[in-house]
């Protein structure tokens, strides 16, 4: 008979299917419950895995922000909301297949993108760090305050995008939305890696991040630049955001991703695409080996929540600039 082991309160959290193998009856040396805790730990392994990846998917587009114009994007998990909702309206209102309505939402999102900078941001180039830093947070603000107002604040569920939910994967009955998760995000990983070697909007970003001078001068746009960085920010955060509502259903609670990703992008550093992809992974495994130590011997009930922020606070005192940031000397 199967059985299921007992659910992960993470905000990602799979559903797998093991064989049951119970004790037989006098059996004092319980290694169903040894069996079990095996279980658990693998379960927790993949879905750490899972959600990681996800992590490291929007960590990427905070640290493309942040590389292009050197501003820190507080309205990030916003972005990953209005995302959602823009792809649960076309599926719920106007009926919109979702191999139609996501691409749509992608489209809107990319132009969305450009106009926060064009109409918000560009007027403040210029200004000090801090300023734009406060703008984004206000934007966080009216967008978190503009979504509950449009679309209420109770959880939506996301309609039915496949027909089938469960995959056996070597005997282990795992979601098909947990597989389109990974999926996605492995491909806009290796996306984003080709967009940086190859493309010419990412040899100017590069440029740009490294010298905003030196790029103008060889002729590159760099108002063209922040523009493109805000887009494809905005394009990744409504992936995830949408990946996300497929599996909890679309509230406002999703903007919270915009600050578990922090640690991520802080962990792998902040001028790093690669290291906000492996800094993600480290916090999903992170975040879930919390859970099972809390579950299984310390009993706290909410250590994989703040299990990250310590790991951010550590990772801050040993290697400020991250596992793969540029450390920047200034010299007198």
């Amino acid at each position: 008979m199967a059985g299921l082991v007992p659910a992960i309160p993470t905000s990602l959290a799979p559903h797998f299917s093991y064989r049951d193998h119970r004790d037989k009856p006098g059996d004092d040396s319980n290694p169903g419950l040894d069996l079990m805790n095996t279980q658990l730990l693998i379960q927790l392994l993949i879905n750490g895995l899972v959600v990681g990846t996800l992590y490291g998917v929007v960590a990427m587009s905070f640290v493309l922000i942040y590389k292009a114009t050197q501003v820190v994007n507080f309205a990030q998990g916003e972005l990953l909301l209005i995302g959602a909702w823009v792809c649960w309206w076309l599926l719920t209102k106007y009926q919109v297949p979702f191999y139609l309505g996501m691409p749509i939402t992608l489209v809107f999102m990319f132009l969305f993108g450009i106009a926060i900078q064009l109409v918000i941001l560009r007027p403040m180039i210029g200004e000090p760090i801090i300023s734009v830093i406060m703008v984004t947070i206000a934007l966080s603000t009216v967008f978190s305050a503009l979504m509950k107002w449009m679309f209420g604040v109770n959880l939506q569920p996301f309609p039915p995008v496949f027909h089938t939910k469960l995959i056996n994967i070597f005997g282990l009955q795992v979601q098909t939305v947990y597989l389109l998760s990974l999926a996605v995000s492995v491909a806009m990983m290796g996306g984003m890696a080709w967009f940086f070697k190859v493309s010419k909007y990412g040899l100017a970003m590069r440029a740009t991040a490294f010298n905003q001078q030196v790029a103008q001068s060889l002729g590159i746009s760099v108002k063209s630049v922040f523009a493109m960085a805000w887009a494809i920010s905005a394009t990744v955060s409504a992936v995830a955001g949408v990946v996300v509502a497929v599996v909890n259903g679309v509230s406002a609670g999703l903007a919270a991703y915009g600050i578990k990703v922090f640690p991520a992008a802080i962990l792998g550093g902040l001028d790093s695409v690669g290291g906000a992809v492996i800094g993600g992974i480290i916090i999903g495994l992170l975040e879930n080996l919390a859970h099972f130590v809390d579950s299984e011997y310390l009993h706290w009930g909410n250590l994989f929540e703040i299990a990250p922020f310590y790991a951010l606070i550590i990772i801050l005192m040993i290697k400020p600039y991250g596992l793969f940031g540029t450390k920047d000397i200034e010299r007198i």
